[in-house]
Order: structure tokens, then C-alpha cells, then sequence
């Protein structure tokens, strides 16, 4: 657990970084540009990880463990490209702090659709330190922002399907090739940010080759790395408490901020960063707990 818990804490840093890139990014470019460019660039990243490891996935066909991860990827995927379109066109319409605040409910979205739809259960440390992480994101992110608007309503709406995705990546992320799920993920992400850049917006070379610094950030380390280790961690935690630690990345995102923007944390937000890793550790508290005592019964075993 302590693995999958790393890794996707490591995946929220990468996309809380990533937040300071696509800003920088769309600057020159629609936000559907920016989005095509970038998984783009990551799924032909990706599909170099899957050259290099095909003789793991031999091995696998030769032992009767493999999996393929397309049809998979390829419903996730849809639910990602509704997500990740909704959300990034609603930047244009709310502010960055609501939009990460908001999209950050699925720690509770997640939970309590895993308990209603799925049967599972819900340890009291994952409710505690999910309380706290939310509060800490108020703090973090909305404090003072005013009321909701048009944007925030799109944001809403993409955090549903956010929370699809998590929960249909939980599902079948120990059962089938991580690679090739990310692969046909990406490619459906592709795939769909071309269409809408191409009805929506007037796609030129140019300001392409101008952002391509945060477009190749966007690109290998958020859509490549960050999603391919979002799918291995999923292999190793239940979904609530990868909701939380994937909520970081507005931690990770505010942090940036300061560091590469300039932009400056008032009080109540440092507060919000407190309370954030107050939350983590409560809700690591159990997995530790958890493998303590399963090493102790293995010891008197």
C-alpha cells in the first residue's frame, strides 16, 4: 500500500506542477490546442514505455498472466477526455484556485461511490483525513474567491467524471497491462482534444513551437508519467485513499505558484497546507497500522 500511496502522491505533484505549465502554456493557445498537443506528445512517449517493456509482456503471454489493457484504457479514456476538456474550457470562465478546489471533491465523490455503487467499505481514518484535506483545500484554494458562476458549474460537472475515471481505473488497474491502459487512454484523449481543437479553435504551427516547453512538461511528465503512475499506484491502495493523495496536486499547484509565479499564500491558505498534510497523515496512519500488524501475525505465524 505504502507503494501505491507514494506513487500517487508523486502523480499529484507532477499534475500540481503541471498547473504552472499550462498556464505559461495558454498563453498562445486554445485551451483544446494546448490539450491535443500535450497528450499527443505523452502518448507518443508512451508508446516508446511500451516498446521497451514488451519483453515483460511476452514473458506474461508465455505464463498465462497477460492481460491486454486497451478495451480498458479506451473507456477510461472517454471518461478522462469529458473530464479534462470540461475542466480546462472552464478556466476561462472561474478562477484557478476554484477549479482546483472543486475539482478536488472526488475525495468525497469517490468514497461514497465506492460504499453506494460498489459494496466498499470506508475506514474512519479515510473519512477523518478526507475532511481535513477538504477543509485544507477551502482554505487553500476558495477562501475569498466570491461565489459560483458558469465556470464552476463546468468544473463541477467534470469532477463526476474525474470521479468515474478513478474509480474505473481502480477496477481494472490490477487485472490488466498499466501501459497499454495508459496507451489507449491517452489515445482517446488525443484523439478527442484534435476534434474539438479543430471545431473550435484555429489551430496554428507557430504558437505550438512557441509553448513547447510547457507542452513537453504537460506533455511526458503529466499525461506520460503522472497517469501511467496513477494506474500502477491505483494497483496497490483502495480509491479513497487515492482520491486524497491525488488531491495533492492543488497542494503541489499553490506551491508552484509561489515558487516559479511569484504568487504569494496568504494565512488561511498556509493553514489549508496544514491541514492538507494533516489529512495525509491520518489517512496513512491506517495502511501503516494495517502492515504492522500483519507483520506481527506473520512473525508469530
Amino acid at each position: 500500500m505504502l507503494r501505491g500511496n507514494l506513487m500517487l502522491l508523486l502523480a499529484a505533484f507532477i499534475w500540481g506542477t503541471t498547473f504552472v505549465a499550462q498556464i505559461m502554456g495558454m498563453e498562445g493557445l486554445g485551451p483544446f490546442t494546448y490539450a491535443f498537443s500535450r497528450f499527443s506528445l505523452g502518448l507518443f512517449f508512451l508508446l516508446g514505455v511500451l516498446y521497451v517493456t514488451r519483453e515483460g509482456r511476452e514473458v506474461a503471454k508465455r505464463q498465462g498472466t497477460y492481460q491486454s489493457g486497451y478495451r480498458a484504457g479506451l473507456v477510461a479514456g472517454l471518461f478522462m477526455i469529458v473530464a479534462s476538456s470540461l475542466q480546462q474550457y472552464a478556466m476561462l470562465w472561474t478562477t484557478a484556485g476554484k477549479t482546483a478546489f472543486i475539482t478536488a471533491l472526488y475525495i468525497v465523490l469517490v468514497p461514497v461511490c465506492g460504499v453506494v455503487l460498489l459494496k466498499q467499505r470506508l475506514h474512519v481514518t479515510n473519512a477523518i483525513g478526507g475532511a481535513l484535506v477538504l477543509v485544507g483545500l477551502y482554505l487553500l484554494a476558495v477562501q475569498g474567491e466570491g461565489g459560483l458562476g458558469y465556470g464552476d458549474g463546468l468544473v463541477l460537472v467534470s469532477t463526476l467524471f474525474w470521479t468515474a475515471q478513478i474509480l474505473y481505473i481502480d477496477r481494472y488497474a490490477a487485472l490488466v497491462d498499466a501501459i497499454e491502459l495508459s496507451v489507449a487512454q491517452l489515445a482517446v484523449c488525443t484523439v478527442g482534444s484534435l476534434l474539438l481543437a479543430l471545431v473550435f479553435e484555429h489551430i496554428e504551427l507557430q504558437p505550438i513551437l512557441d509553448a513547447w516547453v510547457p507542452i513537453f512538461y504537460g506533455g511526458i511528465m503529466s499525461a506520460g508519467v503522472a497517469f501511467t503512475l496513477q494506474i500502477v499506484g491505483q494497483k496497490y491502495t483502495d480509491p479513497a485513499q487515492a482520491s486524497i493523495f491525488m488531491s495533492f496536486e492543488s497542494l503541489f499547484g499553490a506551491l508552484g505558484g509561489v515558487l516559479l509565479l511569484g504568487e504569494v499564500l496568504r494565512p488561511a491558505q498556509i493553514l489549508g497546507c496544514a491541514l492538507m498534510f494533516a489529512g495525509l497523515i491520518v489517512t496513512q496512519s491506517y495502511g501503516l497500522l494495517t502492515r504492522k500488524r500483519a507483520r506481527k501475525k506473520a512473525a508469530d505465524g
